[in-house]
């Protein structure tokens, strides 16, 4: 039975922790309630919280506490997509083929909500049943670092201010392992947290291995955003260049891009060596992410 067949078992579990955490549309204030639910559920692949998944069965962890940390980042992920798709950042009218949530509602709504997002996050992960104090308490700075100003925030700080221009693939590279790999990393980094007695060599294999999937994942995200078509990847087609922005396809080419994703997946690849078959759910998942067509 290979991880995909378990996919639909995991995005349950998510989606049961989500609605549960997430206020009702009919508590006031219901408009805002509204939005942050419509920016959760409007559909979306959930790579981050299968990556929570997936690196829990290597390490064995019960899926019962990896529940917490799975809804969290995709919380956090939420409110950083609504923030993307403001007129002040991308403009974007799409996001997973629907309305963005300024478009649905209005842009002081999506505001307000991805701002709500954000807290709810670090609230549900200091409630993880079961968990000591001391993890729950590093589960929280690990998210915080992910999404601050040396991670996702910071990142797209960077994306920003690199449109129009080319930037050394060493700078490039790090603006993506923090506006994107640094949730990714955090979702792996987060099954470690709960496994107290993780040797060191297993705990440095995931930390490189959730790195190089991350830069990967983000190239593999321009390139579609070259070649892919609205229709599959639910979101305007062309972006990055009409805002000019400095990506891996773009300065490189993306055949270039193709080869430096192929080898970021062969050394994430390396590095699960140590895991065995244990890993073979985290294997599936990086080739699915590296692959993907949306």
């Amino acid at each position: 039975m290979s991880f995909h067949d378990r996919i639909d078992h995991y995005l349950e579990r998510v989606t049961r922790k989500l609605d549960a955490v997430l206020p009702s549309e009919n508590e006031r204030p219901e408009r805002l309630h509204e939005a942050m639910r419509y920016a959760v559920f409007n559909g979306g692949k959930r790579v981050r919280p299968l990556l929570v998944y997936a690196s829990g069965e290597c390490l064995a962890v019960d899926e019962r506490v990896l529940d917490a940390p799975a809804a969290a980042i995709e919380l956090i992920h939420a409110f950083s997509l609504v923030h993307d798709d403001l007129p002040a950042m991308d403009d974007d009218d799409l996001r997973r083929g629907k309305p963005t949530v300024h478009r649905q509602f209005d842009e002081a709504t999506a505001i307000l909500a991805a701002d709500a997002l954000q807290p709810l996050a670090f609230a549900v992960l200091a409630d993880i049943d079961g968990v000591p104090a001391e993890i729950r308490a590093r589960m929280v700075r690990l998210v915080a670092d992910a999404c601050g100003s040396i991670g996702m925030t910071g990142g797209q700080s960077i994306d920003l201010a690199a449109e129009g221009q080319i930037l050394a693939i060493d700078e490039l590279e790090n603006m993506y392992a923090q506006k994107t790999g640094a949730l990714i990393h955090a979702s792996v980094m987060s099954a470690c947290l709960l496994r107290s007695d993780l040797p060191a060599t297993e705990l440095a294999a995931l930390d490189a291995f959730s790195r190089a999937v991350g830069i990967a994942f983000q190239i593999r995200d321009d390139i579609l955003d070259i070649e892919g078509e609205t229709e599959v990847i639910g979101k305007p087609v062309g972006s990055d260049e009409g805002l000019a922005k400095a990506t891996y396809p773009g300065q490189l080419g993306l055949e270039v891009a193709r080869k430096r994703c192929a080898d970021l997946l062969e050394g994430a690849f390396a590095e699960l060596e140590i895991f065995g078959t244990r890993a073979d759910s985290l294997r599936w998942l990086a080739r699915y992410i590296v692959e993907r067509a949306y």
